[in-house]
């Protein structure tokens, strides 16, 4: 199974401001950059809580049909999804991904920033994209936490876009 990360951060590394806010990432996406054309290869997405808690604030469901689970041990109520396929897992990174490649999952969206800390540091990780958008933010949610040992990258590919979006892939090297 694959598990990919596509995220957006400011140049200074933050997904969010301390707040949860995104108000510095570009309305709807900003320009085409991939996302389209990677969640189309996407079977499921695992977010945290959090994370599910921010989306279900914006105005339609993002992911569209997209099975997603959300990770929380605490109960959550899924009535105000709209249109979403919505469920709810706990466990290690590893039992997420063990109970996801039994149901026949094979590639993996993760998003939220504790989720892909937890997922990184559990060796999960094969494909990080990163969108950094021209801001500095100064503080706020980082994507990156402490890790137990480096994490080898393979640089696979940078765009920049007019807007002054960067887009850079990598592969975990394992």
């Amino acid at each position: 199974m694959m598990v990919s990360v596509f995220i957006g951060t400011s140049v200074d590394g933050f997904i969010a401001r301390r707040d949860g806010n995104l108000d510095f990432l570009p309305p709807d996406g900003g320009e085409p950059h991939g996302y389209n054309e990677f969640i189309a290869t996407v079977d499921a997405l695992v977010i945290g809580r959090k994370t599910f808690e921010t989306v279900l604030a914006f105005p339609i469901w993002p992911y569209g049909d997209k099975r997603v689970v959300v990770l929380s041990s605490q109960p959550l109520d899924f009535s105000a999804v709209r249109g979403g396929v919505v469920e709810q897992m706990s466990g290690t990174p590893a039992e997420i991904i063990a109970k996801l490649e039994a149901s026949g999952t094979h590639h993996v969206y993760l998003d939220g920033g504790i989720t892909i800390q937890r997922f990184l540091r559990a060796g999960l990780v094969h494909r990080l994209i990163i969108t950094r958008v021209p801001v500095l933010i100064g503080e706020g949610i980082p994507l990156f936490g402490s890790l137990p040992h480096d994490v080898r990258l393979k640089h696979v590919a940078t765009q920049h876009y007019p807007s002054g979006l960067v887009k850079s892939e990598y592969r975990v090297v394992k």
